[in-house]
């Protein structure tokens, strides 16, 4: 039995129907040269037969599984691997709006609490002779960050080497061209007592720091970005079904928006990117707010190191990011963009990562609330949409041979919370993926347009 941290039994008691609480993600890969007709099958029977599972992917909820005593893991020493390993097909024309049609279904159906929390699907049939790699795992279990890196860990550089091991294996490597990660080399107790030591001198600096943070919380509301959010069409009741769309863009293009603004980074791009496609899709539906959108930015608290990837869990903070869309200049816009991120970051600045954890749950607090029946029509929203940038591979990677040529993240839309945009770089693209509740947020691709004419914009802008 291993205790789980608050921080990620939450994901669990929150979950519904209408809520489910699992990231996922889709990768797109060309077959090697000679692969036959039967080659995803093939790859899929394999798969199946890699039964050397790692601890992390036998987790499952202590018992009773329907309960509020979410707080524990055991292990499953009898998994099925043919239930989480699976094999599906498009139908014809077998496009890329089949592939996110199905997607979409698969990403609204729950994982089952009595089983390990994950699950990954071929799939097969799309038209240009790709095949693509669904997969999915409750955000109890790993964060955006660690299930990235264990999903490069399972892929190679190399588009030669032969006999590689998925993702759930326990022979992944640490990296794409390391050692091999040794999931037990540190005893648990000794680990568990090192954390208890950290996390108490921690707490015992929390109240300090937490009059610091809203001294500055206060200094910050007086410097524009005051924490009154507008209610827009995004903080609405959501059901259990979903939405996605995804596609790339050159990181070429996004840089040299970068290198016309002193001090910019990738990711104030990337925000202004999404503030100028909000902008211009309420617009089209008539339902922009009056005062700016807010955006909560989750920013990675992990280490480099893919050990900590191995381990599960989650360590994330927040920032809210006002993303001026009530300004209709795009020079004006990605300047409060990106001096609202500055100011964000210097809140946190000198903290631990529990220090940061633990006050980053009072922006999410509202999420909190809205959960209560009604209470999402009298409380005013946390934040309006959430955007998350995770850092993926440089180069280009494979599978025993089979390139892989786009990975799209897949999240989580909160209620109140309707739509969740999550980038990932790779290969020299940034690439989106848009999840939004399919009720609540209508025409989504549409966002995908909007994101083009928004960095154009910049370029137009900005760029001489």
């Amino acid at each position: 039995m291993a205790m789980m941290p608050v921080t990620d039994s939450l994901y669990l008691l929150a979950e519904s129907r209408e809520h489910p609480m699992h990231v996922g993600g889709l990768q797109l890969f060309e077959p090697p040269d000679g692969a036959g007709p039967d080659y995803v099958s093939e790859l899929h029977r394999r798969l199946v037969k890699a039964d050397d599972v790692r601890p992390l992917f036998r987790r499952r909820p202590m018992n009773p599984v329907s309960s509020i005593g979410q707080f524990a893991w055991s292990n499953d020493n009898d998994l099925d691997l043919e239930y989480h390993v699976r094999l599906s097909a498009l139908p014809r024309p077998g496009r890329v709006r089949e592939l996110l049609e199905l997607t979409s279904r698969l990403h609204g159906t729950l994982l089952d609490r009595h089983r390990p929390l994950w699950e990954f699907t071929l799939i097969e049939g799309l038209q240009d002779g790709r095949f693509a790699t669904y997969s999915k795992v409750h955000h109890s279990l790993l964060d955006g960050v660690s299930a990235l890196r264990l999903l490069q860990s399972s892929l190679s550089e190399d588009p030669d080497e032969q006999d590689m091991r998925p993702i759930w294996s326990s022979q992944l490597r640490d990296n794409v061209a390391g050692r091999r990660i040794q999931p037990d080399e540190e005893g648990g107790a000794l680990v568990g007592l090192r954390n208890a030591a950290l996390a108490i001198r921690d707490i015992a600096g929390l109240a300090p720091t937490a009059l610091k943070v809203l001294d500055d919380a206060f200094r910050e509301q007086s410097a524009g970005l005051a924490f009154k959010v507008p209610k827009s069409m995004f903080n609405a009741a959501i059901t259990g079904a979903r939405r996605f769309a995804a596609q790339g863009w050159p990181l070429d293009r996004i840089k040299n928006v970068r290198k016309a603004v002193s001090g910019a980074t990738l990711n104030d791009v990337m925000l202004a990117m999404c503030s100028g496609a909000l902008r211009r899709y309420l617009i089209e539906l008539a339902a922009l707010p009056d005062k700016p959108l807010v955006a909560a930015v989750p920013m990675s608290l992990r280490t480099d190191s893919a050990r900590t990837a191995a381990e599960g869990g989650n360590a994330i903070g927040i920032i809210l990011c006002n993303l001026a869309t009530d300004t209709e200049d795009p020079v004006a816009r990605f300047t409060e963009i990106r001096e609202s991120m500055r100011r964000g970051k210097q809140v946190y600045h000198g903290l631990s990562q529990l220090q940061i954890t633990a006050l980053s749950a009072i922006p999410m607090a509202p999420l909190a609330m809205s959960m209560i029946p009604g209470a999402l029509r009298v409380t005013p929203p946390a934040f309006n949409v959430m955007i998350s940038n995770v850092p993926g591979p440089h180069n280009q990677l494979y599978f025993d041979g089979a390139r892989m040529t786009g990975i799209y993240p897949l999240s989580i839309p909160y209620e109140g919370q309707a739509l969740n945009i999550t980038v990932t770089s790779y290969a020299g693209n940034l690439q989106f993926g848009l999840t939004g509740c399919r009720r609540s947020v209508p025409h989504l691709q549409r966002l995908l347009t909007h994101l083009e004419d928004s960095l154009a914009e910049l370029e137009k802008a900005l760029i001489a």
